[in-house]
């Protein structure tokens, strides 16, 4: 579960990074817009998959701390 730990943070880390670069060259998206809207956009599925990656670094080092679990 360790490898498995490691392997999600070092990915997530570095889509993380990847969509916040792509993230950063678009329009942002105006305020209170609906979450069903975001996938309309190309802004809001970039953070999205940012949201997305941020969770997989999470898993990967609550996985890394405790391989075995408790």
């Amino acid at each position: 579960m360790r490898t498995l730990g490691l392997a999600l943070l070092v990915g997530g880390l570095l889509g993380f990074f990847y969509c916040s670069t792509r993230l950063a060259g678009l329009e942002p998206l105006p305020a209170g817009i609906a979450v069903g809207d975001y996938m309309r956009r190309e802004a809001g599925r970039w953070e999205l998959a940012r949201y997305g990656t941020a969770l997989a670094v999470l898993m990967g080092v609550i996985l890394s701390v405790f391989p075995r679990g408790r």
